[in-house]
């Protein structure tokens, strides 16, 4: 392992990568970053926007043989058929790709899964924030795609969070609209405006420990970063989420689980319930 120089303040990994291995440029040190071969106090990472702070210790792995290096991990299925599939995603893996990562996702690994099956390539019914696990929804061909994105406001989707504090009052229905402002931030507010989408969410505590409390919430919209910002507005930031104000971050990840998704089988018309136990990191939050 090749030791690299410590972070001086609070930075991006990639940032301070950029400088750290100059000359190299910037999309040979990007490539770097997503082989796993950065290692932050000890662990392995790949996010191009993890968290830097002074005192962090950092080392460069060598590279690995080709026959050594790890295969792209499997995604465990909940629940599959000939026209759908659902896996369960792991926090800190996004569902498709971006311009900073195009290497690992889920759409990547799930379409090599069933290629190596020769079972065909999955279609995207849905996304996942990067940072949230859970249950995640693919078709199998375009046409159930289209019928399940149709009828998308029909699907029951249940989640779990960890905030922090206690709702008051412990349920409720929380309804407004939200904006996509800088920086991929979303903002709230109580009445309808330019490029605002209405977003409803119905919460309810269930359980609260240490400063914590587990809560259910049931979307009726999906918004990007909805329950983040709904949670937020009620004083309660999921535990973890310090771009919407957490102040305490005790599982080491954004503490938003993807639980239950109910549905009519867009092809049988039988009813598709799944559910994915909650992470042990959350769970050990709240007991």
């Amino acid at each position: 392992m090749e030791k690299l120089s410590l972070p001086l303040v609070e930075t991006r990994l990639l940032d301070w990568l950029f400088t750290a291995l100059a000359p190299m440029n910037r999309t040979r040190v990007k490539e770097v970053l997503r082989s796993g071969r950065v290692h932050v106090n000890g662990a392995s990472v790949t996010r191009h926007d993890h968290p830097l702070r002074p005192g962090d210790a950092l080392t460069l792995a060598p590279h690995a043989p080709p026959q050594e290096r790890e295969q792209v991990s499997l995604l465990p299925v909940v629940y599959e058929d000939p026209h759908l599939i659902v896996i369960d995603k792991p926090a800190g893996l996004l569902t498709v790709a971006t311009e900073t990562e195009k290497a690992d996702t889920c759409f990547v690994r799930l379409s090599a899964h069933l290629a190596a099956r020769k079972a065909g390539r999955p279609f995207v019914v849905h996304r996942l924030d990067r940072d949230t696990s859970g249950l995640l929804l693919f078709a199998r061909s375009a046409a159930v795609r289209d019928r399940l994105q149709a009828s998308w406001e029909g699907v029951t989707k249940t989640y779990l969070a960890v905030v922090e504090g206690a709702p008051s009052p412990a349920e409720g229905v929380i309804e407004n609209y939200l904006t996509e402002g800088r920086a991929l931030r979303v903002r709230a507010s109580r009445h309808p405006g330019k490029d605002a989408k209405r977003a409803a969410s119905r919460y309810k505590a269930r359980a609260s420990r240490d400063g914590y409390s587990l809560v259910e919430v049931e979307l009726e919209t999906g918004r990007k970063h909805q329950i983040r910002v709904h949670m937020a507005g009620l004083g309660c930031p999921i535990a973890g989420d310090t771009v919407y104000g957490a102040a305490t971050n005790p599982a080491k990840r954004l503490c938003l689980h993807a639980w239950r998704l109910c549905f009519d089988h867009p092809v049988t018309g039988e009813r598709v319930e799944v559910e994915s136990p909650p992470p042990a990191a959350l769970a050990r939050v709240v007991g």
